[in-house]
């Protein structure tokens, strides 16, 4: 069959689906990126991100004027399209419990649009099991169409040169959907891992675990240190120094976003809660904004104070406040300090943030909750919580 369109991302202007895009339109494929959200489809068509992505506005007006990209709401786009990429993935509830009938519920209205000669990927992160079923949901239509789950594994704000620079990771439910993704994914690069479905599934999750876990215990040795008032950052430097078997120890912070506590608790789940060093893991990261506000407590009257709080985004140069735990500080704060000031300069659409300037001039205490590059200047004389040492002083709280 032929079709009128190469690839359509469906999810198509978020954080993961945008920059697949891209990367698909700059190889040379037509590309539809299809959304619900028509505001953000008029952004994108409109040549602009809708978020922070180095060296994507670029390629976005490269492959605009190319006409090899084009945002729409339209639904039919998946029908005219060869290769459907599905960029939703499993979430977790309020309970941290997997919602596993997430991706079928997306899936199943756009069968209609379903038609033999279609590959179907799933693209974002998933629980294990869900591909055969999305597999066995298209397979109840009676039409000649392949499933293939292919892992994102960028990292935000780094998009477009991992897209290209790391492996990617595909598998399908039959050898056909695997050379078809094959294929299709070679258009990015020439490193390919093949994976059977729930091989892939747990290989992302796997990933996303084992980066939480590894800030866990940066976390936790960090308070360990604190506590018996010494240095983690000096300790840190002197363990790294030169000494490859330790050279991935992390340095302490805030260890949120969309991603690594869900996944998880999404293999806490599959593991029928067995996973004891995911829990630890929670416990621990999610912890840190109440440990740092505990010290605060015992050394300042927080309740006749005023206190900052230098970035909103759940990890540096980001624009994304997704599960960011500097919200969880800012909800703390709220019940203690007398006032509490926030501040960030790549979020937007949060009418509370003030500028930073305000921030810094305004409060007793200073938190660096994201450690942004440009709040590396920062010259006061005022206390500053700087758990990730980016001002090089050293932490202890």
């Amino acid at each position: 069959m032929q079709f009128e369109h190469d690839v359509v991302v469906v999810g198509g202007c978020g954080h993961v689906g945008l920059p697949l895009g891209l990367a698909f339109a700059e190889s040379g494929l037509d590309v539809m990126l299809y959304d619900t959200n028509g505001e953000v489809v008029e952004v994108v068509n409109g040549g602009v991100m809708p978020f922070a992505e180095i060296g994507a506005s670029e390629v976005l007006t490269r492959v605009l004027a190319a006409g090899r990209l084009r945002a729409t709401t339209d639904a039919t786009a998946i029908d005219r399209s060869e290769h459907i990429v599905v960029v939703v993935g499993t979430p977790v509830d309020r309970y941290l419990s997997p919602d596993v009938e997430a991706v079928a519920r997306v899936i199943t209205p756009l069968t209609d649009h379903l038609v033999d000669g279609h590959l179907v990927v799933l693209r974002s992160t998933v629980y294990p099991g869900v591909t055969k079923r999305v597999a066995r949901l298209i397979g109840k239509l009676g039409r000649d169409i392949d499933v293939s789950f292919c892992p994102e594994r960028i990292a935000e704000g780094h998009a477009l040169v991992e897209l290209r620079s790391l492996p990617q990771i595909i598998s399908g439910t039959t050898p056909r959907a695997v050379q078809r993704a094959d294929a299709l994914f070679r258009r990015l690069t020439t490193e390919i891992v093949e994976l059977e479905p729930d091989e892939a599934e747990l290989a992302k999750l796997f990933t996303n675990s084992w980066r939480y876990l590894k800030f866990a215990v940066a976390n936790q040795l960090f308070m360990i240190a604190n506590d018996n008032g010494v240095d983690y950052e000096r300790i840190r430097h002197a363990v790294t120094f030169h000494y490859p078997r330790a050279a991935d120890l992390p340095g302490a912070g805030l260890t949120a976003g969309p991603c690594l506590l869900k996944d998880t608790m999404q293999i806490t789940a599959f593991a029928e809660n067995r996973f004891t060093l995911g829990h630890a893991a929670v416990m621990v990261n999610e912890g840190v904004p109440l440990y740092v506000l505990g010290k605060l407590e015992r050394r300042f009257d927080l309740a006749s104070l005023t206190v900052g709080v230098l970035g909103m985004a759940f990890k540096a140069e980001s624009d994304d406040p997704r599960s960011s735990l500097s919200y969880k500080m800012k909800r703390i704060l709220t019940g203690k300090a007398a006032r509490v000031l926030c501040t960030d300069p790549y979020v937007a659409g949060d009418p509370d943030l003030v500028p930073f300037e305000t921030a810094v001039a305004e409060s007793d205490v200073l938190i660096i909750a994201a450690p942004h590059r440009r709040y590396a200047d920062l010259r006061t004389e005022k206390p500053v919580i700087d758990i990730t040492n980016l001002l090089g002083n050293g932490v202890k709280v």
